[in-house]
């Protein structure tokens, strides 16, 4: 067994052709750019592309099949390089037992199960060509879809305000939606961390995971998770997910939840945190209140429930957030290093003072293990380093 590092929620901005797949994304998140960075600067071992289903995005990955620049490896996932590539599809879905539109994340183990599945999809949607696009079926017949064509379905970023689970998605219980028998993990989202859903009974059985949702190249892993399994392919993180054979999630690593943008209750308007009650603005008087996440998470703990032992959950702070620590200098790391994971996981002070400033060595040191304070975040700004 080994530890290797996943994450599992990567958008694609634009196909080869220039085609948008996800229109909030970077012109130069493509295919081929996020396996390169994932592989040679982030130095990942499994990625998770969740706009595989769209049929320019599987054209391309047929492609590098053929060229022999990928391989489909026999227990699932393609293999590039050293990055294991694990195809996945972010939904949103409204039916008629939602509070509001809740995304979620499909995976699959195949090109040829992605493909019937993203042919089933455009019999469901509007437009198979985007990403995170409504899904206009029951959330249970889409559970039932995945588990079908032996896939993953993992409810994403559950607390954060719009489009989740918790936000908007339910009252109070994911009952009310989803099948809980066909849900193989819970991803947290940003703003969240283990400890702060501790009291959320309902999700004690489920394996969390922390993925970085990333929208540009510069964001890839800024929260990934340590995952301790035999080889990099589907059927170990299947296994992993539901903790089977000595497989299991090591360590998550994410965002202190203060550096997410929706942590704190705040006023759309002018940008001003307010009370956790607040209707109005006492500022602005606007009542365009975006509520925090640490309250939505209140609301649904319970102080009864038993602690569940969970693997750690590190604050670290991704190297892109460190002031001081400029494009340049990160280029400088990563040629003596080799990627952000050994910068981040593996290099000594002493090897850092070798490149950079003492100063910034030990705010990397810091950042590695959570000591940084923040100011938080909310409203959809980030928080920031004090």
């Amino acid at each position: 067994m080994n530890d290797y590092y996943a994450d599992l929620h990567i958008h694609i901005g634009r196909t080869n052709s220039g085609r948008a797949v996800k229109i909030t994304g970077s012109r130069t998140l493509t295919l081929s750019n996020i396996l390169h960075t994932s592989s040679v600067h982030k130095g990942l071992d499994m990625i998770g592309i969740i706009d595989c289903h769209s049929p320019e995005v599987l054209q391309e990955l047929e492609q590098y099949v053929l060229r022999g620049e990928m391989t489909e490896l026999q227990q699932g996932g393609l293999l590039y390089e050293k990055t294991t590539l694990i195809m996945g599809s972010e939904l949103e879905i409204y039916d008629s037992n939602c509070q509001g539109p809740i995304h979620v994340l499909a995976y699959l183990p195949t090109l040829q199960s992605m493909q019937a599945f993203s042919t089933w999809l455009s019999e469901q949607m509007k437009n198979i060509h985007l990403s995170s696009q409504r899904i206009y079926c029951d959330a249970q017949i889409l559970q039932r879809k995945v588990a079908e064509l032996n896939g993953l379905f993992i409810p994403a970023h559950v607390f954060t305000p719009f489009k989740s689970l918790y936000g908007k998605g339910v009252k109070k219980s994911l009952t009310e939606v989803f099948d809980p028998a066909i849900i193989d993990a819970i991803e947290l989202g940003l703003s969240s961390d283990t400890d702060m859903v501790s009291g959320i009974e309902e999700l004690a059985s489920y394996t969390f995971v922390t993925n970085s949702d990333a929208h540009s190249l510069g964001k890839i892993a800024r929260e990934y998770q340590k995952i301790h399994m035999e080889a990099v392919n589907f059927e170990e993180l299947r296994q992993a997910l539901h903790r089977e054979n000595g497989r299991y999630i090591a360590a998550n690593y994410g965002l202190h939840p203060l550096l997410g943008k929706y942590h704190e209750t705040v006023c759309a308007t002018c940008g001003k945190m307010v009370a956790d009650d607040a209707d109005i603005c006492p500022f602005c008087q606007s009542k365009q209140i975006v509520r925090g996440v640490a309250t939505r998470i209140k609301q649904l703990s319970s102080p009864a429930t038993n602690k569940v032992e969970r693997p750690p959950y590190v604050h670290q702070v991704p190297l892109e957030f460190i002031p001081g620590l400029g494009k340049k200098t990160l280029d400088k790391l990563l040629v003596a290093f080799g990627t952000e994971m050994d910068i981040l996981h593996r290099t000594t002070l002493e090897q850092l003072t070798t490149i950079v400033p003492e100063p910034l060595a030990e705010k990397i040191i810091l950042a590695r293990t959570g000591q940084i304070q923040f100011a938080a975040g909310g409203g959809g700004v980030y928080g920031r380093i004090k």
